[in-house]
């Protein structure tokens, strides 16, 4: 492990971070701002920065590293949803939605893919989407389950094969199978555009922040759920690979996108129905100012 790029890395998501906070205090960011940030990211340029990841030289032992973490990624999701409904039957009903839906659906897939780009590189990307499948299938199941009815096998289905991240893993994955060039202004777009990932995503993540109160943001339901969030769930996957002796790429990148702060679907699925929104947001700015901490903690003992 490079520590300098990792302290690099971390120093320049925090300026990112706060260039966000400062940009949505000022105004320069209005509340809808957020939204179109959010769609811009993942119907354009996470899509594209996956795709990029895939631009490499295909064989046999990327093809089981793609079995392994996708089979570790699944395990992973099955424990999520056990520590879910266990974990949190004392709480009052609108907070134990939020807590369970930020146990089993994590910001891997906005937060994740940068910080495994920017620690393993385009192979840590590649793996980094191909793990975040079964967390896209729970999270349009279970995960909405947790605070409305569960939607019909058909819908979940439909939602998860044509989410923009899933379609990018198809494109990602015949375009290194195949090998099939593509002409250099369409290959050079993809990666500019991919390349935009991890600033417009940190700004956004800035921008979320900036609309809590810091005197309010703790209470001991919350310190839990960082725990068990940024500290159990990763600890547990990363004594599993070790165990198994899973290869140190896999098991980074597994323990990295585990470790993982709330989804800001958090707080605005709470908003949706009726949970306790000012709750979840605080669960969303808390873990991903601790997040900040852990995650280059836990690239050093990786």
């Amino acid at each position: 492990m490079d520590y300098n790029r990792l302290l690099n890395l971390q120093g320049m998501l925090f300026l990112l971070v706060a260039a966000g906070v400062v940009l949505r205090k000022k105004g320069i960011l209005p509340e809808g701002a957020k939204s179109i940030l959010t769609d811009l990211v993942i119907y354009l340029i996470l899509p594209c920065n996956i795709i990029n990841s895939f631009f490499i030289e295909f064989n046999l032992d990327i093809l089981k590293g793609f079995a392994v973490i996708l089979t570790i990624a699944g395990l992973i999701q099955i424990g999520c949803l056990m520590f879910a409904k266990v974990f949190y039957n004392r709480e009052p009903e609108s907070r134990k939605k939020v807590l369970q839906y930020g146990t089993v659906c994590s910001n891997a897939g906005f937060m994740g893919n940068p910080i495994a780009e920017g620690v393993y590189g385009a192979e840590g990307l590649m793996y980094a989407s191909i793990f975040l499948i079964p967390q896209r299938i729970v999270m349009w199941s279970a995960g909405v389950s947790y605070f409305t009815e569960s939607p019909d096998r058909k819908t979940v289905v439909k939602k998860v094969l044509t989410h923009p991240c899933i379609i990018a893993v198809y494109i990602g994955l015949v375009l290194m199978i195949t090998q099939l060039p593509l002409p250099p202004f369409l290959q050079n777009t993809i990666r500019s555009v991919g390349g935009c990932t991890t600033t417009v995503s940190m700004v956004l993540i800035g921008a979320i922040l900036a609309e809590v109160e810091p005197g309010s943001i703790l209470d001991w339901g919350i310190v839990r759920y960082a725990f068990i969030r940024l500290f159990l769930l990763p600890l547990l996957v990363y004594a599993c690979c070790r165990a198994f002796h899973v290869k140190p790429l896999l098991t980074g990148v597994s323990v990295l996108l585990t470790g993982m702060p709330a989804g800001s679907t958090t707080a605005i699925l709470a908003s949706k129905y009726e949970g306790d929104y000012i709750f979840a947001t605080k669960c969303v700015v808390v873990t991903t100012l601790l997040s900040l901490v852990t995650i280059p903690l836990w690239c050093m003992v990786l």
